[in-house]
């Protein structure tokens, strides 16, 4: 029997339990990294019913929302034709960049803007923007994270929320990956490094 990806599998767990001190992180549910986009994972608009029904549990519950975006100038450094290892994407103020129609952001989401120098990139949603002390101020003990990609800026924004001292869950099944055969090898390192995985 071949092993079935998180993106191809059928998503029937409810939601998971939120309170006040928790934040749920969306990572970059962008057009460009959904499928027709510039460098789109495959099943990844695929995780917006799940995750809108994530988003409304914890509005319920008054946890804090978050959605991070790569929000990349013209020319960013981690382009090809600048020598970096993607195709253009999430260039600001672009329909690529824009987040997916049908996810349901409240008005209340925090929204964090991320890569948006021309000589740096940045995968994490921590990296360089403050979050780890907003989340911290506002009394955040837990994070749970889900998103695009697992492999790529879920792992490394789950990682970085681990090193900020915040208990991490990943919503295993809300995440899609670059490369599905790195997928066990991913979760193998964010469990190791304390990340709880809610499938």
């Amino acid at each position: 029997m071949s092993r079935i990806t998180q993106s191809q599998a059928t998503r029937t767990r409810p939601p998971q339990h939120y309170e006040r001190h928790d934040a749920l992180l969306v990572v970059d549910m962008q057009n460009d990294f959904c499928p027709g986009g510039a460098l789109a994972v495959t099943g990844g608009d695929a995780l917006v019913p799940g995750i809108n029904a994530e988003m409304a549990e914890a509005r319920r519950a008054g946890a804090l929302i978050v959605a991070s975006r790569d929000w990349h100038p013209v020319d960013h450094v981690s382009f090809a034709h600048r020598g970096g290892p993607w195709p253009v994407h999430c260039v600001q103020d672009t329909p690529g960049a824009a987040f997916h129609a049908d996810l349901a952001l409240p008005d209340t989401t925090i929204r964090v803007s991320k890569a948006t120098a021309f000589d740096r990139d940045a995968y994490s949603a921590f990296d360089d923007t403050g979050l780890g002390d907003y989340l911290r101020e506002r009394g955040i003990e837990r994070v749970t994270i889900c998103g695009l990609a697992l492999d790529v800026c879920v792992k490394a924004t789950t990682l970085d929320a681990l090193r900020e001292g915040f208990t991490t869950r990943l919503l295993d099944d809300l995440s899609a990956a670059v490369d599905p055969e790195g997928i066990e090898a991913c979760q193998d390192t964010l469990t190791d490094a304390g990340a709880e995985l809610c499938r």
